[in-house]
């Protein structure tokens, strides 16, 4: 009988506890069907998920179905317990994703879909709730095929009636050999079906409805029918995945046997298998008891072989994610936590005394991620969302008798690079020796940390080599802009040294830690924030306050559709915008309007230098964190800092141009030509003056003075790059986009002609012209015009639908408030000056800022227009929808009368 390890994971309300229900139901595991509702369902053990009606944790149990056994993993579906969700997926053979058939595929639907890519697990897709009224199995089907993967297939069909041939047909399109081979035989073998499930070439879908026991049979068939056990090597192997406590406090390690087996008694250690291991770190205990748990019941058994789930006692030092034997630890979590709160302790408690009972909970969900903040004197937890909370009070009262509270809860940021550095840490106090040097470089977004090696074992011992690769997994490595961890990164170790004599293990930590500090204060750092994926749903008459406030957000929308009086936005935007929005959504729909959020990744920190400035960190003054290295001279240790400490290095660079001279040199070349293209006599001003056409009509009676710009250049020298941090910096800015309404109207021919007619025509052109040009473009827009003949005239600013009017002060025309606004503000912000005015365009370029003509905007803008239309034709075209199918039967009847 094969074994299989399944995971059930399904979007929050999807069904996916009852269908684990109906699933050991109809397997004969419980003689009765438990219901969430009714709060008996038998995977929700702990009294919270019974009262929430939700799974918080993890639960496993055994069943078995034909030729098969399984055990089931009925993991969380809220976003905020995403973490615990991930974890489970490690240690799967398959994975049942459910979708709920009234709603479809949702945004965190498609978050577990691709973890689920990223794990490599195959996958049956089960549709529930197919009883509820508006379900279409076929558009679902596309739905699946659409937003999933287009290797989604209907199992269900009728594989022995008219639609066999149909049936094998979409199966053997997702493979050109299987394709051949059903066009000579018209058939494909069970094998062939199976081998394709397993390398996830195909995905089999089922619908039906599991609160009524409706496809579940077909399910459990098509999983006995379709799957394999994997082959596994006789070399002991475990995955960690699961670290909790029973009722009488005994701690159990929940991992997968990869390989060989697992008895009672036996020894495990962390220790693998070198000789110059850190010695302090390595521990060994033995295995007390070995139970196969399903639901809250357990089996003890003496052993447990390779494929099966166990709980293991009598481990005190085991994490989740960490490997033994064969398999090495794991990669850190894609779904990482988004927010930070300070717990706020009852009067009379220490906090010396509750960190250490938080450590325990700690163990038992890592992403809690408890933090002692020495300077604030303060403990913090870092959490996915605010339902953690509720859940993180209930447990400190369960466990501790503790009621405590939690402050203003803050965004977890984190760091990366964007260049390619050699960072080297040199640890050489007396008696004590070790050189490291690790090569950096940008890695995929949301890739994480990546770590290897390529140094060669003639320069530093293979065991030296693994020593420091675990040094480099063991910490958060903290960045230079704010102190966030860093992530998205591939850290090679290149070269390195040891002494025979005084190099210990722990000598390495210290060398790898300043290395890669070393390495981040000479690269471009990047604040990176959390991003929400969200689909919003409101009434068609809200949608303009609902794309507004998407905007004022920072974020990107789209049209997901429209069905019965309510639209449909999906898109990103950052979750420190997005925090509280829903009570708005429910306010200005009146209760009509749904947000949907998932978590979506890390991007680049929409104001990245309003956090930087706010968070007052000093990346020299972090003694936890040192970037210099440790030397040795006449018997004695002395400090180098990071900035000069190439010098001193035992071992050469690997890197071929040292980084710190290339930026030097390419701000000498920046400096020069700022200086070159900024300064302009003032023959050269008078001469460009008098061949200068201004488009304005209001000004092309007299010629006006101007101020020149001369930018401050600012000094760069070797004295404060270490101190600067926006020296570190490599963000995208805001980006803005000032446009000279006059000069644009002025340079138009259609806006042109439409000013002969009368000027403020063309100006709400303009404006109608600027603002959808807006919401494609995605910045801050503003369009100036002059006002400063009129007497008394204060600056004037105007909101017009998503973009800015300003109608300048007396005395300044809109080139002098642009000059103004764009000197003030190109350090903080992306700019771009829309104008054809050449001497304008030559100051703005002075400044710093990006130029666009008038022409070039209008070839832009009617580009953008075209492909609207070429793209909204094709959905058209796509869809088949027509417009006379949106209008009531009334109207087109009436509409006929009328014509008569």
């Amino acid at each position: 009988m094969k074994h299989l390890n399944i995971g059930i994971l399904a979007h929050v309300d999807a069904g996916k506890t009852t269908l684990s229900e109906g699933m050991l139901f109809r397997s004969g595991s419980i003689k009765k069907m438990g219901r969430v509702d009714n709060k008996d369902a038998f995977l929700d053990t702990f009294e919270l998920e019974r009262a929430r009606g939700i799974t918080i944790f993890s639960k496993q149990a055994e069943l078995e179905y034909g030729e098969v056994s399984i055990t089931l993993l009925d993991t969380p579906g809220h976003v905020d317990f995403s973490a615990e969700m991930e974890r489970t997926l490690q240690v799967l053979d398959y994975a049942v994703l459910v979708v709920s058939g009234a709603d479809g595929v949702q945004g965190h639907t498609r978050t577990l879909w691709h973890l689920l890519e990223k794990y490599d697990i195959p996958v049956f897709v089960f549709v529930n709730k197919m009883d509820q009224n508006g379900t279409d199995k076929e558009m679902l089907m596309h739905d699946l095929q659409k937003r999933l993967n287009n290797s989604c297939i209907n199992f269900m069909a009728d594989k022995n009636g008219s639609t066999s041939e149909s049936f094998y047909e979409n199966i053997a399109l997702c493979d050109e050999n299987l394709l051949g081979r059903f066009l000579e035989n018209g058939k494909i073998e069970d094998d062939d079906i199976t081998r394709m499930i397993s390398a996830r070439k195909i995905f089999p879908c089922y619908f039906g409805a599991a609160l009524r026991l409706d496809g579940v049979d077909e399910l459990l068939a098509g999983i006995e029918k379709y799957s394999c056990q994997k082959l596994m090597l006789e070399e002991f192997g475990a995955r960690v995945f699961k670290i909790v406590r029973d009722e009488q406090g005994n701690r159990l390690t929940y991992m997968k046997i990869t390989g060989g087996s697992l008895k009672v008694k036996s020894q495990l250690s962390n220790l693998k298998n070198f000789q110059n291991a850190d010695v302090e770190n390595v521990w060994e205990e033995k295995v007390n008891q070995i139970r196969i748990y399903s639901g809250e019941k357990f089996t003890a058994v003496n052993e447990v072989g390779k494929g099966y789930i166990c709980a293991v006692t009598g481990l005190s030092q085991t994490f989740p994610g960490q490997g033994f034997g064969i398999e090495e630890d794991f990669d850190q979590p894609f779904i990482r936590p988004m927010l930070t709160y300070k717990i706020e302790l009852p009067s009379g408690c220490d906090p010396a005394v509750m960190l250490p009972k938080l450590r325990l909970l700690e163990e038992e969900e890592p992403e809690l991620h408890i933090v002692w903040d020495e300077k604030l004197q303060e403990i913090q937890t870092q959490i996915m969302g605010e339902i953690q909370i509720e859940i993180l009070k209930s447990l400190i009262l369960e466990r501790f008798g503790l009621e405590v509270g939690f402050g203003k809860g803050n965004i977890l940021y984190r760091e990366t690079i964007a260049n390619e550095v050699e960072g080297v840490g040199h640890f050489e106090p007396l008696r004590h020796y070790a050189e490291v040097h690790l090569n950096m470089k940008p890695g995929e977004s949301e890739s994480g940390l990546v770590f290897e090696s390529d140094c060669s074992e003639d320069i530093l011992d293979r065991n030296w080599q693994r020593l420091i690769l675990s040094h480099l997994r063991e910490k958060d490595h903290a960045g230079v802009l704010t102190g966030a961890p860093v992530t998205d990164m591939k850290i090679t170790l290149v070269s390195g040294r040891a002494h025979q004599k005084h190099t210990e293990g722990g000598d390495f930590r210290q060398a790898v830690y300043r290395a890669v500090r070393h390495g981040l204060m000479q690269a471009e750092s990047v604040l990176l924030e959390p991003y929400y994926e969200f689909l919003l749903e409101v009434p068609e008459n809200t949608i303009g306050r609902a794309m507004n406030d998407i905007e004022k957000m920072k974020g990107t929308f789209e049209l997901a559709g429209t069905k019965d009086g309510m639209t449909m936005l999906s898109g990103s935007v950052p979750v420190v915008n997005m925090r509280g929005y829903h009570t708005e959504v429910v306010a200005y729909t009146k209760g009509f309007g749904r947000l949907f959020c998932s978590y979506k990744g890390y991007g680049v920190c929409h104001n990245a230098l309003e956090v930087i400035s706010a968070s007052e960190y000093d990346p020299d003054r972090d003694t936890e964190n040192p970037s210099g290295s440790v030397f040795c001279a006449n018997g004695s240790g002395f400090t180098v800092s990071w900035e000069t400490v190439k010098d001193y290095m035992h071992l050469p660079f690997v890197l071929k141009e040292n980084v710190k001279e290339e930026q030097e040199e390419k701000e000498d070349v920046r400096t020069h030509r700022s200086v070159m293209d900024e300064w302009i006599d003032d023959e050269e001003i008078d001469a460009i003056m008098k061949q200068t056409f201004y488009a304005n009509s209001s000004e092309k009676t007299g010629v006006r003075r101007r101020t020149v710009v001369r930018r401050k250049i600012q000094d760069y020298s070797d004295e404060h790059v270490g101190s600067s941090v926006y020296k570190r910096l490599a963000v995208s800015k805001e980006k803005y986009l000032l446009v000279d309404g006059y000069n644009i109207i002025f340079a138009w021919d259609e806006l042109k002609e439409l000013a002969k007619v009368g000027i403020d025509a063309a100006r709400g052109r303009l404006l109608d012209i600027m603002s959808n040009y807006q919401g494609v473009r995605n910045c801050t827009l503003i369009v100036v015009f002059d006002a400063y003949k009129i007497k008394g005239h204060e600056t004037e600013v105007v909101q017009y639908n998503n973009i800015s009017i300003v109608y300048t002060k007396q005395d300044e025309t809109a080139d002098q408030y642009i000059e103004r606004f764009a000197y003030e503000n190109e350090e903080k912000y992306s700019i771009t000056v829309a104008t054809s005015d050449g001497l304008e365009q030559m100051i703005i370029r002075g400044i710093g800022c990006r130029i666009i003509s008038a022409r070039e905007l209008e070839t832009e803008i009617i580009d953008i227009n075209q492909k609207i239309i070429h793209d909204f034709r094709a959905g058209q075209e796509q869809h088949r929808n027509l417009i006379a199918d949106a209008v009531p039967k009334e109207m087109k009847e009436g509409n006929r009368g009328n014509n008569k």
